[in-house]
């Protein structure tokens, strides 16, 4: 028989519940998330060539990413507002996908990580992405959004593994 799970969101009634954080100590974490938009070759070459109908695809979705970050907590129910110190979403072009690598790193210094915040730039990233570039291909896919690191705070740090071949 194993032992009862400590889960930390609910209460004695199992009711889900916000954690109280307010004993831990405050430190320099930081979280950056990935997510990869694939399309077809001439999708990407035409946003690379900023001749997208929406106009200036890659800057609104880098836009987007960075005000979702800061929204995080307003989107996730049991996320806490956190004093976000800084965001930088970077869209890269990968010609072996083809489309794009977003990654998001968010960096605060606050009693609890940032993963969520990371992880929510990176998917409004490419959501945006797909929104700025669905006139040029509607089957453009969004595909293995995920933590690639976090730093900081009491558990210990992570790094993500390589990713498997498909």
């Amino acid at each position: 028989m194993t032992a009862p799970v400590d889960l930390s969101h609910l209460d004695a009634q199992g009711q889900a519940h916000m954690v109280d954080v307010s004993a831990k100590a405050t430190t320099v974490r930081q979280a950056v998330a990935e997510a990869i938009v694939k399309m077809q070759p001439q999708t990407l070459a035409t946003i690379e060539a900023g001749n997208a109908p929406k106009g200036d695809v890659l800057g609104t979705a880098r836009i987007a990413g960075i005000m979702a970050a800061k929204q995080t907590a307003n989107l996730i129910p049991l996320c806490h507002p956190l004093p976000i110190h800084g965001v930088e979403v970077a869209i890269n072009p990968d010609a072996s996908l083809p489309g794009y690598r977003i990654q998001a790193t968010v960096n605060v210094k606050a009693e609890t990580g940032v993963e969520m915040e990371a992880l929510t730039a990176a998917s409004v990233a490419a959501l945006t992405l797909y929104d700025m570039a669905k006139a040029l291909e509607k089957a453009m896919e969004i595909q293995s959004i995920r933590l690639l690191s976090k730093t900081g705070g009491k558990s210990s740090d992570y790094q993500a593994a390589a990713p498997q071949a498909r």
